[in-house]
C-alpha cells in the first residue's frame, strides 16, 4: 500500500492533478469561512434548527449556509443549471442538435450553464436575502443588506462554479461532484463530537454502534449497486468497403441498476421539504396542521418520501436514455442484439430490460433514503441526522471515481492498483 502511496506521488503529471486539487478544496474551504454581512448569527442557527429546506441545502455547502458565508450557495446554482441544460437539451432540438456537434457544441452548452448558473445564483440570492430578512441584525438598512446579499453570493457562487470547472481540468476527478464531497466529508468531525457529547449525555453506545453497522453497510450496498450493470450484448455483422473489412466484432451496451444517481432522492427531498419551508411564514392553523404531516419524523413523511423517489428515478430515466435512438444507431452501424431484431423490436427490448432495472435502482434508493430516519428513531441517536442516503450516495459515488482515475494513471505507467 505504501508502495502504491510513493508511486502515485512519483507519477510527475499525477501529483501535479493532486496537489492542484489540494490547492482548490483548501481556497474554497476558506471562502466558506468568510461572512457575508448583515446576519445575527444566534437567530440564523435558531432558524436551522427548525428542520426546513435549508439544513437540506447546507448538506451541500459544508456548513457555509449556516455562517453566512460568501459561499453559502455553494455549487448548488451550477448543479441546477447543468440539471435545467440537460433535460431541456432533451425537450429543445436545436440544444439536441449542438450537443451532437462534438467538442464545439459542448463548449456551446457548457457557456449556457455557467449563464444560466449566474442568473440562477442572483435569484436564490433574491429569494434568500428576502427569507432571511428576519434574522437580519437589529438596525441593519434592508435595502443595503438585500443588494449586499445579492453582491456577495452571487460572486461566491460564479467563483465556486469558477472551482469546479478548474478542478475538472486541471485536477483529479469531477470538480462540482468533489467540491460536494469536501463540504459534506468536512462535516463529519462535528457530527462525531456531537454524538460522543450525546454518549456523555447517557446516550446508549448499542445504540451507536447499530447505527453505525447500518452506514456500514449501507455504503457496501451503495458499492454493489452502483457497480452493478446489465450488459447487452451487441453484435456487428461484417461488410467490406473496398479492401477493407469492418466491423464482425462484439460489445456490449452496459445499462446501470441505477441510472438516476442520487438526483431523484434530491427532487424528493426537496419537494418534500418546500411545504415544511412554506409553513413557516404562513401562521394559519389549518396550514400548520398540513405541514405537520410532512415532517420528517412522521410515517406519512416516509410514505410520500417513498412513492417520490419511485416517481423521480423513472421520470429522470425516461428523459436521459432513448431506447428508440439508441436502437436506430445500432441498426445504423449494422449492429444487432442477439435473438432481437433490429429497429422497433430492439427498442422495445430495451425498454423493457431498462424498465426493469430501474424498479430494481428505484427500490434501491427508496429503501437507503428511509433506512437512515428508521434507525435514527430505533436507537434515538440523532447527531448523524445530515449524514444521509444523499450525502452517502454522493461521497461513495465520488469516492469510488477518484479511485478509478487514480488507479487509471498508475496503471497506464505499470504500477499496482490502488486497492490491490
Amino acid at each position: 500500500m505504501f508502495n502504491v502511496i510513493s508511486g502515485i506521488f512519483n507519477i510527475t503529471d499525477l501529483r501535479k492533478k493532486i496537489l492542484y486539487s489540494l490547492a482548490m478544496i483548501i481556497l474554497f474551504r476558506l471562502g466558506a469561512h468568510i461572512p457575508a454581512a448583515g446576519i445575527d448569527a444566534a437567530k440564523l442557527a435558531t432558524l436551522f434548527g427548525r428542520g426546513n429546506i435549508l439544513g437540506f441545502l447546507d448538506l451541500f455547502t459544508g456548513g457555509a449556509l449556516m455562517k453566512f458565508s460568501i459561499f453559502s450557495m455553494g455549487i448548488v446554482p451550477y448543479i441546477n443549471a447543468s440539471i435545467i441544460m440537460q433535460l431541456l437539451t432533451v425537450v429543445i432540438p436545436q440544444l439536441e442538435e449542438l450537443q451532437k456537434e462534438g467538442d464545439a457544441g459542448r463548449k456551446q452548452i457548457a457557456r449556457y450553464t455557467r449563464y444560466l448558473t449566474v442568473v440562477l445564483a442572483a435569484f436564490e440570492a433574491f429569494g434568500m436575502a428576502f427569507w432571511l430578512r428576519g434574522v437580519m441584525l437589529e438596525g441593519y438598512n434592508f435595502t443595503f443588506f438585500l443588494v449586499g446579499t445579492m453582491v456577495a453570493l452571487t460572486a461566491g457562487s460564479t467563483l465556486v462554479m469558477w472551482f469546479a470547472e478548474l478542478l475538472t481540468e486541471n485536477g483529479i476527478g469531477n470538480g462540482a461532484s468533489l467540491l460536494i464531497f469536501v463540504g459534506i466529508v468536512s462535516r463529519i468531525p462535528a457530527y462525531v463530537a456531537q454524538t460522543a457529547t450525546l454518549v456523555r449525555g447517557g446516550a446508549s453506545m448499542i445504540g451507536v454502534g447499530i447505527l453505525l453497522i447500518s452506514f456500514l453497510l449501507m455504503i457496501v450496498a451503495i458499492v454493489i449497486v452502483q457497480e452493478g450493470q446489465r450488459r447487452i450484448q451487441v453484435q456487428y455483422a461484417k461488410r467490406v468497403v473496398g479492401r477493407k473489412m469492418y466491423g464482425g466484432q462484439t460489445t456490449y451496451i452496459p445499462l446501470r441498476i441505477n441510472q438516476g444517481g442520487v438526483i431523484p432522492i434530491i427532487f424528493a427531498s426537496s419537494v418534500l421539504l418546500f411545504p415544511a419551508t412554506i409553513g413557516q411564514f404562513i401562521p394559519n392553523p389549518a396550514i400548520q396542521k398540513i405541514v405537520s404531516y410532512f415532517s420528517p419524523s412522521g410515517s406519512l413523511y416516509m410514505v410520500f418520501y417513498f412513492i417520490l423517489i419511485f416517481f423521480f428515478t423513472y421520470f429522470y430515466t425516461a428523459i436521459t436514455f432513448n431506447p428508440a435512438e439508441l436502437a436506430e444507431n445500432i441498426k445504423k452501424y449494422g449492429g444487432f442484439i442477439t435473438g432481437i431484431r433490429p429497429g422497433k423490436p430492439t427498442a422495445q427490448y430495451l425498454e423493457y430490460v431498462l424498465s426493469r432495472l430501474t424498479l430494481v435502482g428505484a427500490l434501491f434508493l427508496a429503501i437507503v433514503a428511509i433506512v437512515p430516519s428508521i434507525v435514527e428513531h430505533m436507537t434515538h441517536i440523532s447527531s448523524f441526522q445530515g449524514l444521509g442516503a444523499t450525502a452517502l450516495l454522493i461521497v461513495v459515488g465520488v469516492a469510488m471515481d477518484l479511485v478509478r482515475q487514480i488507479e487509471t494513471h498508475l496503471i497506464t505507467r505499470q504500477y499496482e492498483g490502488l486497492l490491490a
